[in-house]
């Protein structure tokens, strides 16, 4: 987690408080989400009972991650429902609080930017070179904060303008020259279209192979900066 220096940043007029706040310095990578989706911080007789079998969510269909990374990788096709699941479970875990980042906390991230260009190959994986897939985690130039892959790779959850579903950055299906500050898009039907089950799964997207995300924390305790 990486410290963000106090602040403000003004959204469509409005101006916003960050204070006492730490990113994760990449989106979460596959490692860390499958002790919360597959239930491996619970003993074999805790699984066998149902322990958690309620609060997590089931296990997806597999073909939806077919072609794509794991281990290093982020963890993809995600809802918001499970990644707010998995923040919560993180935060009981730990004794820290665990949350996606608002809209505004995650464009004040970015005005630290600083000559580093969102669409530049650099600095971003793109369509013009992500060839059609995620890319292990941290391995492009970091912004000014230290935070890297902000612009690329995966686009990251966040609670929107009056709490709507929102995927910030960009990712591998964006083009380079619609990679610009303040790109979003709202939660749409379409991520999940390709579901065969009925009712459709709310823990995963069939279509969200573009969709991960990133953590934020803001009561950290003794946590040191890294």
């Amino acid at each position: 987690m990486v410290r963000v220096p106090d602040g403000e940043v003004t959204i469509e007029g409005k101006k916003h408080e960050v204070k006492d706040l730490y990113f994760g310095e990449t989106e979460v990578a596959w490692e860390l989400f499958d002790v919360w989706a597959l239930r491996l911080d619970l003993t074999q007789e805790q699984q066998v009972v149902g322990v958690d079998a309620e609060s997590r969510p089931s296990k997806p269909y597999s073909v939806i991650f077919t072609n794509f990374g794991h281990h290093g990788y982020p963890a993809i096709c995600m809802s918001f429902l499970n990644a707010q699941g998995f923040c919560e479970w993180l935060s009981k875990k730990t004794g820290r609080h665990y949350r996606l980042p608002t809209e505004w906390e995650w464009d004040y991230a970015c005005q630290e930017e600083k000559g580093v260009l969102p669409g530049r190959d650099e600095s971003s994986w793109h369509w013009e070179n992500g060839e059609d897939v995620t890319h292990p985690v941290g391995k492009k130039a970091p912004n000014a904060l230290g935070l890297k892959d902000m612009f690329r790779n995966v686009a990251e959850w966040c609670v929107g303008r009056n709490d709507e579903r929102v995927v910030k950055g960009g990712s591998w299906k964006t083009k380079a020259a619609d990679l610009v500050f303040g790109i979003r898009e709202v939660e749409s039907p379409k991520w999940n279209e390709a579901d065969p089950q009925i009712p459709k799964s709310k823990w995963w997207l069939a279509n969200g192979q573009f969709v991960g995300m990133r953590l934020v924390c803001d009561r950290p305790g003794k946590m040191e900066q890294r």
